[in-house]
C-alpha cells in the first residue's frame, strides 16, 4: 500500500496523471476523495470537476474536457472510471474508444489538469501499448487485497489519523470480530476513536474492541464453529439463538456454515499439497486472514470428517428447501451432531 502517494496529495504535490487500479474499491474511493479535497476548492467543483464513465463515454470526449482551461481556479480534475480498454476483456466495451488520442495526450498532458483513471480490475493487459505508456507516465496506486501485514499498517495509520493509537492485540481482535472489509474496519475505528475522545483515553485496546465492535454475521459463524469444535455447545447455541433473535434467516446461516466448512476443507487439502497461506488465498480468492483462521480450524478435523459435514449440510439444505422439518430444528440438530 503506497501511503507516500497520499502524503504528496495532502501536500498538494500533484501528478498530471494518476492510475488507480485494483480490486480494493474502498482505497480507490479514498484516494479519489483526497484528490477532490486537496485539488479543487469547494466553490469550484461545479466548474472544474468532471467525472466520466468510460463504459458510456468515449475517452476522446473526456480528454477534450481535460484540455479545457479551468474556470475560476488553478486546476481542473477529470476522473475517468472503468477504462476497460486497459484490460484484456473486450466483452464489456459498449463504446468505441480512440485510444490514439489518449496516447498523444500522455506525451504532453495539460499542465492545468489532473487526469485520474480508476480501474477496478485485478490485472491490466501489460501487452497493450497504452498500458505501458500509462505506467511510464502516470503516478500509480495498485490496491488489490491487502496482506495481513498491510492490514495491520492500514489500521494503525487510520487510528493515528484520528489522534489515537491501537494495540497489536486490539488489531487482532478487530480483524477477528469485524472481518477484513476496509469500509467496516474504518467505521469501527472511527467509532472507537470518538468513544475514546469522550472518555479522555488515547489508546484502542482489546477491551475497547470487545466493548464497542459488533461481530459481523460471517464472524459469528466462525465463532459458532469454533465453539462447537471445542465442545462448548452451550456457547455455540447461544450464538445461534442470538443470530435468530437478530432476524437472521436459518437458510442464510446454513449457507454461511457450508461456505466456511468448504473453505476449511479446501485449506486443509491445499495445505497437504504444500501450498502457503498466500498461495491458498490466491487460489481460493479469499483474504489471507480468512485462510489463516480456517487453517487453525482445519487442524481439528480429518478430511473424512469434513466431507461428512459438508454432506450433512447439503442434506440439511435439501430438508429446509423442501419444508420437511422446522428450519430452526434442522440447524439445532446439525450443531448438536457436530459437537459430538
Amino acid at each position: 500500500m503506497n501511503l507516500e502517494l497520499w502524503k504528496k496529495i495532502k501536500k498538494k504535490q500533484f501528478a498530471p496523471v494518476y492510475l488507480l487500479h485494483g480490486t480494493e474499491s474502498f482505497l480507490i474511493q479514498e484516494t479519489k476523495e483526497l484528490l477532490v479535497k486537496y485539488s479543487i476548492e469547494e466553490e469550484e467543483k461545479d466548474f472544474n470537476l468532471s467525472v466520466f464513465d468510460l463504459e458510456e463515454t468515449p475517452v476522446e470526449i473526456a480528454l477534450a474536457d481535460a484540455e479545457t482551461l479551468p474556470f475560476m481556479g488553478e486546476k481542473r480534475l477529470v476522473i475517468l472510471q472503468n477504462p476497460n480498454f486497459l484490460t484484456s476483456d473486450r466483452n464489456k466495451e459498449k463504446v468505441e474508444h480512440n485510444v490514439s488520442v489518449l496516447e498523444n495526450y500522455l506525451k504532453s498532458p495539460a499542465p492545468f489538469t489532473i487526469l485520474v483513471f480508476t480501474a477496478p480490475y485485478e490485472k491490466l493487459d501489460e501487452r497493450k501499448k497504452i498500458v505501458k505508456q500509462l505506467k511510464a507516465n502516470a503516478e500509480i496506486l495498485t490496491v488489490n487485497t491487502l496482506s495481513e501485514k498491510d492490514l495491520h499498517s492500514w489500521i494503525t495509520s487510520r487510528a493515528t489519523q484520528n489522534g489515537v493509537t491501537i494495540s497489536p492485540s486490539a488489531i487482532q481482535e478487530l480483524l477477528q470480530v469485524a472481518g477484513t472489509n476496509l469500509m467496516n474496519i474504518t467505521q469501527e475505528i472511527d467509532k472507537m476513536s470518538l468513544y475514546l475522545g469522550v472518555g479522555g483515553n488515547d489508546e484502542i485496546t482489546e477491551e475497547t474492541v470487545k466493548l464497542l465492535v459488533a461481530r459481523s454475521l460471517e464472524q459469528n459463524i466462525f465463532s459458532l464453529i469454533d465453539k462447537v469444535v471445542n465442545r462448548k455447545l452451550d456457547e455455540a447455541l447461544r450464538i445461534f439463538y442470538d443470530l435468530l433473535q437478530n432476524n437472521e434467516e436459518p437458510i442464510k446461516i446454513l449457507s454461511l456454515l457450508a461456505t466456511q466448512f468448504r473453505l476449511i476443507f479446501h485449506v486443509k487439502e491445499l495445505s497437504r499439497q504444500g501450498y502457503g497461506q498466500q498461495q491458498m488465498a490466491g487460489n481460493l480468492k479469499v483474504h489471507p486472514f480468512r485462510v489463516k483462521l480456517a487453517s487453525g480450524q482445519a487442524n481439528l478435523f480429518s478430511q473424512e470428517e469434513l466431507l461428512n459435514i459438508i454432506n450433512q449440510l447439503a442434506e440439511a439444505d435439501y430438508e429446509m428447501k423442501n419444508g420437511k422439518k422446522d428450519k430452526q430444528l434442522i440447524l439445532e440438530l446439525f450443531i448438536m451432531q457436530l459437537a459430538k
